[in-house]
């Protein structure tokens, strides 16, 4: 029986390489939700996008992964600094708690099980530039939000993992990277690069599928050692 999984923000970066591992799986019923499928940033969007995924596939889902999310600056003397903090928070964290506790209560319901996959970042651990401040928190709030879930589940079947990439080839730490130097910043990476999003696709596909049980509530980091905890 195919494994039904539900990805977000899988039209572009880290998503769209996570959708390409998955739908190159023969034994994966896979769908992508993008942002065309229920705006995260609003109350109702997760759930528009929960009740789309289980249209999509055929009643069930058995993996989320949520790999939506935003990187954008907030000067702290922006007259909207809280929009902006608000709407990070809402996007990266809050869209990915609701649709965690769909998922959390669906295979308690089923008494089924499943695995949550959340894409976080380096900056959980080590914080982000001044302009950040929103980014850097509501992805610490994902990695204790996965493990919460871990501790509170695994007797139900239900493990959770949190992937926390450093800088990454996508188009918005791309344009990050050139706006602090470039070949300054990469200085700090002492493997010398960047990761590809396919390097990160290839650890949510080992939590989604392949990881031991065991391994539940684990963070696995991928940022070339410019963090090590």
């Amino acid at each position: 029986m195919a494994i039904h999984i539900l990805t977000t923000g899988a039209t572009r970066g880290i998503g769209a390489a996570c959708r390409a591992a998955f739908e190159a799986r023969d034994d994966v019923l896979h769908w992508g939700a993008g942002s065309a499928d229920g705006d995260l940033s609003t109350a109702q969007g997760a759930d528009r996008v929960w009740q789309a995924a289980l249209q999509r596939l055929d009643g069930r889902i058995d993996v989320l992964v949520n790999s939506a999310g935003i990187f954008e600056a907030q000067a702290l003397d922006c007259d909207d600094w809280l929009a902006g903090w608000e709407r990070t928070m809402a996007i990266n964290l809050t869209a990915s708690a609701q649709l965690c506790r769909h998922a959390v209560r669906a295979w308690q319901a089923a008494g089924t099980g499943g695995r949550i996959v959340n894409v976080a970042s380096r900056a959980a651990h080590r914080g982000d530039s001044p302009e950040h401040w929103h980014y850097a928190a509501s992805k610490g709030g994902m990695v204790a939000m996965t493990k919460t879930i871990a501790r509170g589940y695994a007797g139900e079947g239900i493990l959770a993992f949190a992937v926390c990439p450093g800088f990454t080839l996508t188009g918005m730490a791309e344009d990050y990277v050139e706006s602090r130097g470039g070949n300054k910043l990469l200085s700090d990476i002492p493997l010398g690069r960047v990761a590809s999003a396919e390097e990160i696709a290839e650890i949510v596909r080992f939590c989604a599928l392949d990881a031991p049980a065991s391994m539940t509530g684990a963070v696995l980091d991928a940022n070339g050692a410019s963090y090590v905890r």
